[in-house]
């Protein structure tokens, strides 16, 4: 393999802890449950105070006040199921895509549709934001990686080494310079975008359902089967560890604040902690139904989880 850093550094040292661990996530209590239209298959929380959380279900977006956790606005731009709703870094814009292969860009306060791009032949299911603010990243059920310039609308980079559907990517933070993608064709790719092509790819035995680059950039972890893959960036992509814990395909992974614990969700009912360090399992949360997506805010405090019911939990953490 013939991956070339370009900023990539050592994972970041995980946060101390005033409490025991166990303890710590204990503290995430009083569970709200909301019912969505639809799965709710992505979660995210804004990067901005209070933390408004951003839910994807059937064909509309949700935002949800973080101070009180209520309905705070719709937005219902779609022709079918949307996808992977997304935060721009400093919280304006939001992106989705959506089963009609659309990707468009939102105003965050007024809902307005700002950009649409039109490229993908099939399904978009990943959309995210670049740290640059202005470079979109999609991927689609057409096999497709494709990188977006906001202010022309343009394409400016498709990437195609992928042979089947794309459900996962990430930008990774600091460096609009890389992304990586997660495909069913049992792969993940790290994409130079100045290079224009995959400068590593990584095998894995299952299809790939999520994708997360830690903190520093120079470890990918990969939910794949039952099983989430710790992959070394700057050693071409070789195996650090396998975490074998879930008994179901795990759907979904996301990162607290200090990159030293990952989440992990599973269609078996259950958000897994581990240490990114040890890489050992720290606690789990048992869930009533088969998740589909996850979100830790930027401040700790509250946990979020959508479910193929199509209920999210809300949970605060005491302080």
């Amino acid at each position: 393999m013939d991956y070339q850093p370009v900023g990539a550094g050592k994972t970041a040292r995980s946060a101390r802890r005033t409490l025991p661990e166990a303890a710590y996530w204990k503290k995430f209590q009083s569970p709200v449950l909301v019912k969505e239209y639809g799965m709710v298959t992505s979660l995210e929380f804004s990067p901005l105070k209070p933390h408004d959380l951003l839910v994807t279900a059937a064909m509309r977006l949700q935002v949800y006040n973080g101070r009180t956790s209520q309905l705070k606005k719709s937005i219902t731009r779609f022709a079918a199921q949307a996808r992977s709703g997304s935060f721009r870094p400093d919280g304006k814009l939001i992106v989705a895509g959506d089963d009609s292969n659309l990707v468009q860009v939102f105003d965050g306060a007024s809902r307005a549709v700002l950009r649409t791009f039109r490229g993908h032949r099939d399904p978009v299911h990943v959309t995210k934001f670049l740290p640059n603010n202005v470079h979109v990243l999609s991927a689609s059920d057409d096999k497709t990686v494709q990188i977006w310039d906001i202010p022309s609308q343009a394409a400016v980079n498709v990437f195609d080494d992928h042979t089947d559907y794309v459900r996962s990517g990430c930008a990774f933070a600091g460096n609009a310079n890389l992304v990586a993608t997660g495909s069913y064709d049992h792969t993940v790719r790290i994409w130079d975008v100045r290079a224009n092509r995959s400068v590593t790819t990584i095998s894995t035995d299952d299809p790939v359902e999520d994708v997360v680059a830690l903190a520093g950039g120079g470890v990918v972890a990969a939910a794949a089967g039952p099983n989430v893959h710790m992959f070394d960036l700057l050693m071409g992509g070789r195996t650090l560890t396998t975490l074998g814990n879930h008994e179901k395909t795990v759907t979904s992974l996301c990162l607290d604040s200090a990159g030293g614990r990952l989440l992990a969700g599973s269609l078996d009912h259950h958000v897994k902690i581990y240490n990114v360090q040890s890489f050992k399992m720290m606690f789990n949360m048992g869930y009533p139904a088969p998740v589909l997506s996850l979100a830790l805010s930027a401040d700790d405090t509250r946990l979020a989880v959508g479910m193929a019911s199509g209920v999210f939990s809300l949970r605060r953490r005491a302080v």
